[in-house]
């Protein structure tokens, strides 16, 4: 047994039967993660303005996910929008993100950086890892490997950094157009590390990414847009309307959500 049975099972490289298959949601709210739960997940990605890619969200919408559900919660550690090129200021703010994870006793974080040449930045992720070590809190790379010089090179250096687990798209848009990318990924991490497809899953494609990679865990959205109820409604905005306006919100759809999960 190694150090990643806690958080693998099976090592990813094996056949799954789609009932063991892992699913976790990306929730953007409270709200979002009550639903997750509810549609049969068994972890939420939490984090905050997913019109922006999602960013770290705030410390009572932690506390209060892991006081009203029983799921998994593994918390996006990423302090801004933009690329994947952080300060020394950007990294006292993370590992002090991570700490507070820690005393609220989330499951895990999900973290990456690059550097400018687009490798993964080694120096820069090793001190996230240790402040997530010392509290027991399982570590994913985010899709920052997606738009990395080498994905395969990438892979073998989070594996380095001692990640448990790497959310990707396979360098493309959707998981579903990068199949064959993911495969190979699946393969070269088997035991190491667990590849978990995310983008563009949906009911009507999770079941073949599914069979096509070998992977034993899935990360999806399944968003859809809820308009406000606010009647008034000025001219001005704080919002630009190519990312939905202030009267448009990002949820996790349970009539989505529990789709996808019953046709993995």
């Amino acid at each position: 047994m190694n150090r990643f049975t806690k958080y693998m099972g099976d090592y990813p490289g094996r056949k799954m039967n789609s009932k063991n298959i892992k699913i976790e949601i990306c929730a953007g709210s409270l709200e979002s993660c009550k639903v997750a739960e509810r549609a049969g997940a068994q972890r939420v990605e939490l984090c905050s303005v997913l019109s922006l890619g999602g960013v770290t969200p705030s410390y009572g919408v932690i506390s209060l996910a892991r006081k009203e559900i029983s799921i998994d919660i593994n918390v996006l550690i990423r302090p801004r929008q933009g690329d994947f090129l952080y300060s020394r200021e950007d990294m006292e703010v993370m590992i002090r993100d991570i700490e507070m994870c820690g005393q609220l006793k989330v499951a895990g974080v999900v973290i990456g950086a690059l550097d400018k040449y687009g490798n993964v930045d080694m120096e820069f992720c090793r001190p996230l890892i240790e402040a997530a070590s010392k509290h027991s809190l399982s570590v994913t790379f985010h899709r920052a490997i997606d738009v990395s010089r080498d994905i395969f090179q990438s892979l073998e250096s989070v594996i380095a950094l001692g990640a448990h687990r790497v959310l990707t798209s396979g360098g493309a848009q959707t998981a579903f157009e990068a199949i064959p990318t993911l495969k190979k990924m699946n393969e070269i991490a088997a035991g190491r590390v667990i590849i978990m497809p995310g983008s563009g899953i949906n009911e009507s494609n999770i079941a073949g990414i599914i069979a096509q990679t070998g992977v034993s865990e899935i990360h999806l959205s399944a968003s859809e847009n809820i308009p406000s109820a606010s009647l008034h409604r000025p001219p001005l905005s704080f919002t630009p309307e190519i990312l939905g306006g202030d009267y448009l919100r990002k949820e996790t759809s349970f009539e989505k959500a529990s789709a996808a999960i019953s046709n993995k």
